[in-house]
């Protein structure tokens, strides 16, 4: 992704925020929208006109049109873009780092804007693991696979078996169904074999339930 940058003060201190249940963005992670509320198609508009930067956050009690804001979420740049017929946005955000919650900016635009800080998480500006020491990636698998097995689901198991570490453990937390309070689980995990070890015991949990999901998609 071309996006320049290196440390956390090359990013924006400032950001518009999409508070979203259910929906985490993770470094270098690609996470599809469709953009139909009018406040969050402003918001679009004016990303698109600037540094094309979206911060990503889960809602955290409040009343549902001003929610409070989890503490940790994720920046994410505006790196695919196509206007539908009906006026919609399908928008892909690629995520850059996560971020600390700072205090909510006062403004006029419809959409919230925060101060985000990302010092806490600079190490997510930095490239991915290139290999997946002390990760049991053999535990998750096997943990994936009793999960789908409950729920009568199917993945590209070569994909799965072949996939980089980064690319395997963060496009399934991202993807697949647990609840708000489990994704933030999966976002604040503070290294790659933190979230893996997070990953795998949420698999082996939901897998000895009965619960519901849809099929995940692994890039």
């Amino acid at each position: 992704m071309a996006q320049g940058y290196v440390k956390a003060a090359d990013l924006p201190q400032v950001i518009p925020v999409f508070p979203l249940p259910g929906a985490i963005l993770l470094p270098r992670g690609q996470l599809p929208l469709n953009i139909f509320e009018p406040r969050y198609l402003n918001m679009i508009d004016d990303a698109m006109a600037g540094d094309r930067i979206i911060g990503m956050i889960q809602p955290q009690g409040g009343p549902q049109r001003l929610p409070g804001l989890s503490p940790v979420g994720c920046a994410g740049r505006i790196t695919s873009f196509a206007e539908t017929s009906d006026g919609r946005y399908l928008i892909t955000l690629t995520g850059c780092a996560r971020f600390r919650l700072g205090n909510e900016i006062q403004t006029q635009t419809p959409y919230r804007q925060i101060r985000a800080d990302f010092a806490p998480f600079e190490a997510d500006l930095s490239a991915p693991p290139v290999d997946d020491v002390g990760l049991d990636r053999d535990g998750l698998l096997d943990a994936l696979r009793a999960y789908l097995e409950t729920r009568g689901l199917d993945i590209d198991w070569d994909t799965a078996e072949t996939a980089p570490p980064e690319a395997l453990i963060n496009s399934l937390s991202m993807a697949l169904p647990f609840d708000p309070p489990e994704k933030q689980a999966l976002l604040e995990a503070a290294s790659l074999t933190d979230r893996s070890t997070v990953l795998t015991a949420l698999l082996t949990i939901d897998a000895a339930g009965d619960g519901d999901g849809e099929t995940p998609s692994i890039q």
